[in-house]
């Protein structure tokens, strides 16, 4: 009722943009789950990679299917990172920003229709870069479409709010749907004139729908802010700080790397989770998806809070409930209490989430929305790609030390932001001003 409620009094293109999202990337986190599947089944050839070495001497690696899997899954989080501040900075630099949106939804979806005649490993890379690159077109250009509707400041936190919640929810229903789709199939759709669809080919064609009906909504619905211009040929990232070390920002943005990282980890190691724990595998799904669940519930409330009170309380408060409940991952062995701390982890998330993308919008010069809110997005995705390869090496020297290191991580994103982040909400002109009481 709470969401519902809120999004009612949300600018209506901020709802849209939203939905828009929230059906994406329900759409692209079937892949998440299908990809895995597809690769390991005998649909694709994988034989001649596997037991090859890639590189020389000491820093060679031998292809397992494992490690073919998880290429192509974190290539699409390293090329959408590394592609977020061009992508946003040509937006910011043309004053458009749903051209952008549009490119990279049709990109994505014609990537995952493309996917039903792919025979090769290789076609699979190359048609996951490319989502790679689409996911990086949309992301600025729509969180700075986000930004650039608030009204004033004391509307920021809530729209991120309510913008991330309906996102959130659709990746983290997206891969339980992708399963049922793919155990359901073969789908004799001979009734309607198509040819029979096994499992894999349903749970692509219904990627490749879902983003061609979020291109149909934003097409019809959405379109560039009033107060759209092209910004100024300056369009670096801020790095230094006028008055301190580092710029508030850039800052976040390392912060955000950081606790991307924590949250991703966990992923990878879910056969020594299942076996330390001594629990079913229903028992991680339930536990994978507590921090999307705790994150659904606390987006729209946190967001709204930190447009009264201001954004770094949250911050703060999330950096330190984040570093425990990273390391106290390692350490439990009961499957109640690692839900538990899954779900605290999750409330940490949803804590920098928001007031974080709302900091950085209050500091965005105008026109250099796309630019300045990347930082945040590039650093979420590059620790969301980073992390399941981290716990992965990591946890070669012992269950704990992957998230031991996410811990010290935690903290020292914390320590960054006590540091280098001061609590100030900001006009579009890059003007601070004192924030609310």
């Amino acid at each position: 009722m709470g969401l519902l409620s809120r999004a009612a009094e949300t600018d209506r293109r901020v709802v849209v943009l939203a939905l828009a999202r929230m059906v994406g990337a329900a759409g692209n986190s079937f892949l998440i789950v299908v990809l895995p599947l597809y690769i390991a089944s005998d649909l694709i050839d994988i034989d001649v990679l596997l037991g090859s070495a890639v590189g020389v001497g000491p820093a060679s690696v031998t292809l397992t299917e494992p490690l073919l899997i998880g290429i192509v899954l974190s290539l699409f989080g390293f090329l959408n990172s590394f592609s977020q501040p061009l992508t946003g900075r040509l937006s910011d630099r043309t004053g458009v920003r749903r051209p952008f949106v549009l490119a990279g939804i049709l990109l994505l979806g014609t990537a995952s229709g493309l996917y039903t005649i792919a025979e090769t490993y290789w076609h699979l890379v190359l048609l996951r870069a490319a989502q790679g690159f689409g996911a990086a077109l949309i992301i600025p250009a729509t969180v700075a479409l986000v930004n650039e509707y608030a009204a004033s400041d004391s509307d920021r936190g809530g729209n991120f709010g309510v913008y991330n919640t309906f996102r959130l929810i659709g990746f983290g229903f997206g891969p339980v749907f992708a399963g049922a789709v793919v155990e359901g199939g073969p789908y004799d759709l001979s009734l309607v004139g198509l040819p029979v669809l096994d499992g894999f080919d349903a749970a692509f064609v219904a990627a490749c729908a879902g983003a061609y009906l979020s291109f149909v909504l934003v097409f019809l619905l959405v379109r560039d802010a009033a107060e759209s211009s092209a910004a100024s040929d300056d369009l670096s990232i801020r790095v230094r700080g006028e008055d301190r070390l580092l710029d508030p920002v850039f800052a976040l943005g390392l912060a955000t790397v950081a606790m991307g990282l924590c949250i991703a980890m966990y992923a990878t190691l879910q056969n020594q989770i299942n076996v330390r724990l001594d629990q079913a595998p229903v028992w991680f799904g339930v536990q994978f998806g507590a921090v999307t669940i705790a994150n659904v519930l606390l987006q729209v409330p946190v967001g709204q809070a930190s447009d009264r009170i201001g954004r770094r309380p949250f911050l703060l408060a999330g950096f330190v409930l984040l570093a425990p409940t990273t390391l106290l991952q390692g350490i439990v062995t009961d499957p109640l209490v690692m839900t538990l701390v899954r779900l605290g982890q999750g409330v940490a998330v949803a804590f920098v989430f928001a007031p974080s993308l709302a900091l950085a919008g209050d500091l965005a010069r105008e026109g250099e929305s796309g630019t300045t809110l990347s930082v945040l997005t590039m650093g979420f995705g590059f620790g969301i790609a980073l992390g399941p390869l981290a716990s992965g090496w990591l946890v070669g020297f012992g269950f704990v030390v992957p998230f031991a290191v996410g811990a010290v991580l935690a903290a020292v994103a914390l320590v960054g932001v006590v540091t280098q982040v001061e609590e100030t909400l900001g006009t579009n002109d890059g003007t601070p001003t004192a924030a609310a009481d």
